[in-house]
């Protein structure tokens, strides 16, 4: 898919990336965010692809896009609060429906795409049928149901995380949080009729008075502000000569760039953790590409891998222990629902006397410090950062 979209990642897509043609024509835009979320497809490969393809220039919004999935799990790395604010804050929406049958309705005919607004209902068609929305669909089809619709950001932000194939913790709450102007405060993304109609090329067009007027976001509701940054987490790197147990996840499914045949490896599974991503049902697509991911990483690395379920975090201490593991070895694991079950887990590692261990990729490394503020400080680094990290 990589090398198939290289001739399109120069001025075709700076010039056509913002339109959303629908499903089946998504031409101008890569579709391989899935794969890079994944790691199948890396980072650097993409950029460099780009640019060998079409200099620096003309890969430049290309180039841009793919550090943008940087910044959010930086800028997540760094407030770490606030993806435990969401999963919170998740939990209270959720019951809330539970509580108040009209807001269940009016959730439910969103997701269903009965809302009778053609352009929303039919991104949430296109979303739970394929697992992918283009990048403009997902900031109006935010916007509508934030503002117009006025139902509870991270219920949506919920529904688009159980269902995109690319779902990722941070670019998902992040984004939403953006539209809502939470992110950058006080500047709220509103849906415009114009705007749809411009950029699906006609395919829908809306009356203004379909949509909201958006004055103001949602800063209200945290009044308090963005939390204090915080330094990035400390990890522990594995030591090649323990007894290692290695981990595959869909965080980082490349485990044979960090070169396995030097460490003492007893057991291999992959873990299945897509489940963890809400605690309504997750779309069996989403599954399904995971386990798929899983399956190929896992004969990457060389070997049978036993399949574990993130469930009874117990039984990722029993599957090492049985191996006489005295670390686990798994690519690092960023804020979100694995990195909360792992974290539940530690206890237990630790009195069995075994370590949980990650390895880090320099991408993360070199970005991450930047993702302090908004993409800005991450943009005009993108110089330096290509000549450190991109072989020329």
């Amino acid at each position: 898919m990589l090398a198939a979209f290289a001739p399109r990642m120069g001025r075709r897509y700076a010039n056509g990336r913002n339109t959303d043609h629908g499903p089946g024509a998504h031409k101008a835009v890569s579709q391989l965010s899935p794969y890079i979320r994944r790691r199948l497809v890396l980072e650097s490969d993409a950029v460099a692809t780009a640019l060998a393809a079409h200099g620096p220039a003309d890969a430049e919004k290309f180039v841009q896009e793919v550090f943008w999935r940087g910044y959010f799990k930086g800028w997540l790395e760094r407030r770490p609060q606030v993806w435990a604010s969401y999963r919170a804050g998740l939990e209270g929406d959720l019951a809330q429906m539970d509580r108040d049958r009209r807001l269940r309705r009016d959730v439910e005919r969103a997701v269903q795409g009965q809302t009778g607004l053609a352009c929303f209902d039919a991104w949430a068609d296109e979303l739970t049928t394929t697992g992918y929305l283009h990048n403009h669909a997902r900031m109006w089809f935010a916007s509508i149901w934030i503002f117009t619709l006025q139902l509870p950001w991270r219920v949506g932000a919920d529904f688009f995380y159980r269902h995109l194939l690319d779902g990722d913790a941070a670019s998902n709450t992040l984004g939403w949080r953006w539209v809502a102007g939470l992110h950058t405060r006080g500047k709220p993304y509103p849906a415009d009729a114009a705007n749809i109609a411009t950029f699906t090329a006609g395919r829908f067009a809306p009356r203004p008075a379909d949509l909201a007027e958006v004055t103001e976001g949602l800063e209200a509701t945290e009044p308090d502000g963005l939390p204090p940054l915080l330094p990035l987490r400390a990890f522990t790197p594995p030591q090649p000569d323990a007894p290692t147990a290695l981990l595959i996840t869909d965080e980082d499914c490349r485990v044979e760039d960090f070169g396995l045949a030097g460490f003492d490896i007893r057991t291999t599974a992959t873990l299945a953790s897509s489940p963890l991503r809400s605690p309504l049902p997750v779309s069996d697509a989403v599954a399904g590409f995971e386990a798929a991911a899983l399956a190929d990483a896992a004969a990457r690395a060389g070997g049978a891998a036993l399949a574990l379920r993130a469930q009874d975090p117990g039984a990722l201490v029993r599957w090492a222990a049985a191996a006489g593991a005295r670390q686990i070895a798994t690519p690092y694991v960023t804020q979100g629902p694995l990195r909360d079950w792992l974290d539940a887990a530690a206890p237990a590692l630790a009195a069995q006397g075994i370590a949980l261990c990650e390895w880090q990729r320099d991408w993360d490394r070199a970005i991450w410090p930047h993702a302090s503020a908004g993409f800005f400080k991450v943009r005009q680094q993108i110089p330096r950062l290509l000549d450190a990290l991109v072989p020329a």
